[in-house]
């Protein structure tokens, strides 16, 4: 719509912010009328229309089984859209047009913005299963042509009202059309239902719809009063109330079509199912968290325990092994400290590497400084950790290896990721300028702990890459490559 209404027509971004808010709601039109909607603009020039939004009923039979949206028709080919582009009012005149043979009657609704008509809406109904209405059917007809009249004064949709029409309730959800006091006068049997799984035991037609609301919530004082106000339709507001043994979500729309409050339409769906799913999700959510939070402490203990121990050794060799066990313990409590604080099994891995970097460099031997460049970003857990398992032993191997005792220098990892969606990788650089690699060094043969580590968690856990290659001027590059998958925030 964006495109259309800028390359053809004069309309203005406040214009087209109104349209949009008309199509995010005009569902519900289409729905009441059992109707097609078409919307058309008229072109800058005044000569043509173009149709810039399509909306088919969920309630009865399409009229158009193409898609209308681009299409241009010249000014004068359907008088209805010109009377009411020019005169500002819904156009009902005509004969039923046939289309594949099939009757189709057709309305023109004027879409206002202040004093201004921005397009029409064309109605299209399809006649070929018409038949006596029902109760509902002449309530839903009823509603639609008040909605119809607000559209055409500029007073619907609600400014700064924009709807979710996905998780919003729609009219075939449950309604209830209410009287200007606030009482109802027809029940959806939709609608009694929800009701009913409240707690009402009686019929809601002739009931004042907010105090019977608020009876069947639970009493929360100041708060019925407002409950009552919202139930009987004077704002247009979405909320939801609890009550018995059910949960129902109610959409308000204040009815005028000529400038009065002649009543409202409330649009409701049972939501108690969903309410009671997310609910569960939010406790197996809760104690996720909770797991990883204790798998956390656990192994922040092991890490004391394997301290401890530490200190309490002769051998010097012992004493290490035990405090490179340490490191590796604490750079997994890392990964489950983060998903402790997450509401899914995904983490910002920037933040870990930098507190991985951290750890190791604090045993280093001399006065070497750590930094990262580039961007992690979010990993899942199955990926994140085996990675910080990975970069803490690249990292230790660096710092013990490439620097003696009091030596300066430095060591960078770097971070790029590539391709999109499931292609995704990940590249790590982890570069030192220490002393380099031993003449004749191969890394994907050395028999040290750590490089087994390394190799066993890229090739097998990572499914990636792993190389260990002399810096271009001075020290050590490792390069580590994998899949990553789609980045979701």
């Amino acid at each position: 719509m964006n495109d259309l209404v800028r390359q053809h027509t004069a309309l203005d971004d406040s214009d087209l912010e109104w349209l949009h808010l008309l199509v995010s709601e005009w569902q519900l039109l289409s729905d009441l009328s059992f109707a097609d909607l078409v919307l058309w603009v008229p072109t800058s020039d005044g000569t043509r229309y173009v149709s810039v939004a399509q909306m088919r009923p969920n309630t009865g039979p399409t009229s158009y089984q193409d898609d209308m949206v681009g299409h241009l028709v010249p000014r004068g080919r359907r008088p209805m859209l010109d009377a009411a582009l020019d005169e500002g009012r819904i156009v009902r005149e005509g004969d039923p047009e046939w289309r594949e043979e099939v009757p189709v009657r057709v309305e023109s609704i004027p879409v206002r913005r202040e004093s201004r008509v921005l397009g029409v809406i064309a109605r299209n109904t399809n006649l070929l299963t018409v038949r006596t209405p029902s109760r509902l059917e002449l309530t839903y007809l009823q509603s639609a042509s008040d909605l119809a009249q607000m559209i055409a004064a500029g007073s619907f949709p609600f400014p700064n009202q924009q709807v979710d029409m996905d998780a919003s309730p729609r009219a075939g959800d449950g309604l209830i059309r209410l009287d200007a006091d606030g009482v109802v006068q027809y029940a959806s049997p939709n609608a009694l239902s929800a009701y009913h799984r409240l707690g009402l035991a009686a019929d809601l037609v002739g009931h004042h719809l907010g105090k019977t609301t608020a009876q069947l919530a639970p009493v929360r004082g100041p708060v019925d009063e407002a409950l009552v106000k919202l139930a009987s339709g004077w704002a247009p507001r979405e909320f939801e109330v609890e009550g018995g043994d059910g949960v129902i979500q109610l959409r308000a729309i204040p009815l005028k079509p000529k400038g009065l409050h002649i009543g409202s339409l409330v649009l409701l769906r049972d939501v108690t199912e969903l309410r009671r799913r997310e609910r569960e999700l939010i406790t197996k959510d809760a104690t996720i968290r909770e797991i990883h939070h204790r798998v956390k402490n656990n192994l922040q203990t092991v890490a004391a325990l394997l301290r401890l121990q530490a200190r309490r050794m002769d051998s010097a060799q012992g004493r290490e092994a035990l405090n490179e066990a340490v490191r590796r313990v604490g750079s997994i409590a890392i990964v489950h400290e983060t998903l402790s604080q997450n509401l899914d099994e995904r983490v910002e891995f920037d933040d870990i590497a930098d507190r991985v970097l951290a750890m190791v460099a604090e045993i280093s031997p001399g006065k070497v400084t750590g930094r990262r460049t580039g961007r992690f970003g979010i990993l899942d857990a199955e990926v994140a950790t085996p990675l910080s398992m990975v970069l803490t032993e690249v990292l230790q191997n660096a710092l013990e290896h490439g620097f003696g005792p009091g030596e300066q220098g430095t060591v960078e990892v770097s971070a790029v990721r590539g391709g999109s969606g499931e292609e995704s990788r990940l590249a790590v650089i982890v570069q030192d300028d220490g002393c380099g690699l031993p003449e004749g060094f191969d890394p994907q043969r050395a028999g040290n702990l750590g490089l087994q580590i390394v190799r066993t968690l890229v090739e097998g856990e990572l499914g990636g890459t792993f190389d260990m290659v002399p810096a271009p001027e001075r020290g050590t590059r490792v390069m580590l490559d994998f899949p990553v998958g789609a980045e979701k925030h």
